[in-house]
């Protein structure tokens, strides 16, 4: 009975701090984005005495020759190929790093490991990228958004990847499957619980990126949607009402992916450990 109790203790409180953490924040900006400027700036719970949302969408969405659409478009297209790329190179490469046993592996292994270690740099990077004319274009922060989320991603990949059996290589390569068309065919289709975290963990993170566009992306026609806030706050002079309601409004994609995929996420973030 005890032990019930303090469970169900632990529970409730590990609830109460989600709502405090996530939901009263959330709570707030929505409030905010109803507001007009001047009760926006007391920075309160109250409720509104005029709702106001809809007039505060119409002039953000306006705002700079209609910027923020641009920064959709942009920060939607580097998250899809970014995506791309990283399901790709990061599937194939944890499928190399699990089957292969030789004196390499270890340190292949530590060189991934690392990734997650070892922070950016910034300054080199922006040289590199400006040595092969990469710097201020798309494949440019592409190719960053790809490094950056490689380790994550082949770690997450190679701990599924143990629990497919290798009789399943075996006899793909007795029936004359081998290299690219084994993967591709028979060992690809079988990593759908695992992208689909993939999927889910990067697009939001890429999403939402603000540091990598603004060093490695700069310019007003490169815009993402995490830099559209500068567009209503300043040194002097801070629009809460339109501040708030931008961030409610990138916000909301991210949110609905988490929502319809957060059976999957959990899926394949669990599905490792569990079958292994």
């Amino acid at each position: 009975m005890n032990r019930r109790l303090s469970r169900w203790s632990i529970e409730a409180i590990a609830v109460l701090a989600s709502v405090v953490i996530f939901w009263v924040p959330l709570y707030f900006v929505i409030l905010t984005a109803m507001k007009d400027p001047q009760e926006a700036s007391l920075m309160n719970l109250d409720w509104p005495s005029s709702f106001q949302l809809w007039s505060n969408i119409k002039e953000v969405v306006a705002a700079r020759d209609y910027m923020l659409l641009r920064a959709f478009w942009n920060s939607s297209l580097m998250t899809v190929l970014s995506l791309v790329l990283m399901i790709v190179f990061c599937s194939m490469a944890a499928f190399v790093m699990q089957r292969r046993n030789d004196k390499a592996t270890p340190w292949i292994s530590f060189f991934v490991l690392s990734g997650l270690i070892i922070p950016p740099s910034i300054v080199p990077t922006i040289w590199v990228l400006d040595e092969l004319n990469l710097f201020k274009t798309l494949t440019g922060i592409v190719l960053v958004e790809v490094a950056l989320g490689m380790p994550f991603c082949v770690l997450l990949y190679r701990g599924f990847m143990a629990t497919i059996p290798r009789e399943i290589d075996e006899a793909a390569v007795v029936d004359g499957y081998g290299g690219y068309r084994l993967f591709f065919t028979i060992i690809f289709p079988l990593l759908k619980p695992v992208t689909a975290t993939v999927v889910v963990t990067q697009a939001v993170f890429i999403f939402n990126d603000f540091t990598n566009p603004l060093y490695f992306f700069p310019g007003s026609k490169n815009a993402t949607v995490q830099l559209t806030l500068y567009n209503f706050t300043s040194q002097f002079v801070s629009q809460w009402n339109l501040l708030f309601t931008d961030i409610l409004l990138i916000t909301i994609p991210p949110l609905l992916l988490f929502i319809f995929f957060n059976k999957r996420l959990v899926a394949g973030m669990t599905s490792g450990s569990v079958k292994g």
